[in-house]
C-alpha cells in the first residue's frame, strides 16, 4: 500500500507540475482572466469555466484523444483559422480601448457585460485557441502515458487548473491601487491587444 500511494503522489506532483508549467505562461486566455479579476466581474463563474474546461481537455488528453490531432488534422486547422480570426477581432477591440481610453475599475454608468455574454468570450478564447488544445489534450495526454497511475497525474494537473485561475482571478484585485488610473487600463489593454495579435500572428505563420 505505501509503494502505491508513493506511486499515486509521485504521478499527481508531476501532473501538477506540468499542468502549472504549462498554463502559467501569457496568453490570451490568461489576459481576460486577469481583466476580469480587475474589473471583478464574474471572477467566480470565469474561473470555473476555464478551470473546468481545462479539465475536459486534460481527461480527454489521458483518455487517449490525442489521436484526434493525427486522424483528422483539419480538425487543428480549422481551429487555428477560427482561433486566428477571433484573436485578431478581440485584439482590435483592446487596442481600440487603449487609444480611445477612460476605462477605470468603476466606469460610471457603464454597465458590465452580462454573464452570458462574458462566458461566450471566454469560451471563444478557450476553446478556439489551438495552443490550449496541444497543451492539454496533446502534451498532457503524452506525458500521462509515461505514468503508471494516470488518473492522479489527470487529477494532478486539473488541480493545477483550478489553483492558478482561481489565484490568478481573485489576486488580480491586488492591483487594483494601480489600477485606479486611466491610464494603467490604457496600458493593459494595449499589451492585451499585442498578446491577442502575436498569437494569431503565431496560429497564421508558424501553425
Amino acid at each position: 500500500m505505501g509503494a502505491i500511494g508513493a506511486a499515486s503522489t509521485g504521478a499527481y506532483l508531476a501532473g501538477l507540475g506540468t499542468g502549472l508549467s504549462l498554463i502559467v505562461a501569457i496568453g490570451a486566455q490568461n489576459a481576460f482572466v486577469l481583466k476580469q479579476g480587475l474589473l471583478r466581474q464574474h471572477v467566480f463563474w470565469v474561473c470555473l469555466f476555464c478551470a473546468v474546461s481545462d479539465a475536459v481537455l486534460i481527461a480527454a488528453g489521458v483518455a487517449g484523444a490525442g489521436a484526434i490531432a493525427e486522424r483528422a488534422p483539419w480538425f487543428l486547422a480549422a481551429m487555428r483559422w477560427g482561433g486566428a480570426a477571433f484573436l485578431i477581432w478581440y485584439g482590435a477591440r483592446s487596442a481600440r480601448a487603449a487609444w480611445r481610453g477612460g476605462e477605470t475599475l468603476r466606469a460610471a454608468g457603464a454597465a458590465p457585460p452580462s454573464l452570458a455574454a462574458t462566458l461566450a468570450t471566454i469560451a471563444a478564447l478557450t476553446w478556439l485557441n489551438p495552443h490550449v488544445w496541444l497543451d492539454t489534450v496533446v502534451l498532457l495526454g503524452a506525458v500521462s502515458s509515461t505514468w503508471a497511475d494516470r488518473l492522479s497525474f489527470a487529477l494532478g494537473a486539473m488541480s493545477g487548473s483550478f489553483l492558478f485561475f482561481f489565484a490568478l482571478g481573485y489576486g488580480a484585485r491586488l492591483l487594483a491601487p494601480v489600477f485606479a488610473r486611466p491610464l494603467a487600463w490604457r496600458v493593459l489593454d494595449g499589451l492585451v491587444a499585442l498578446v491577442m495579435w502575436s498569437i494569431a500572428a503565431a496560429l497564421i505563420f508558424r501553425g
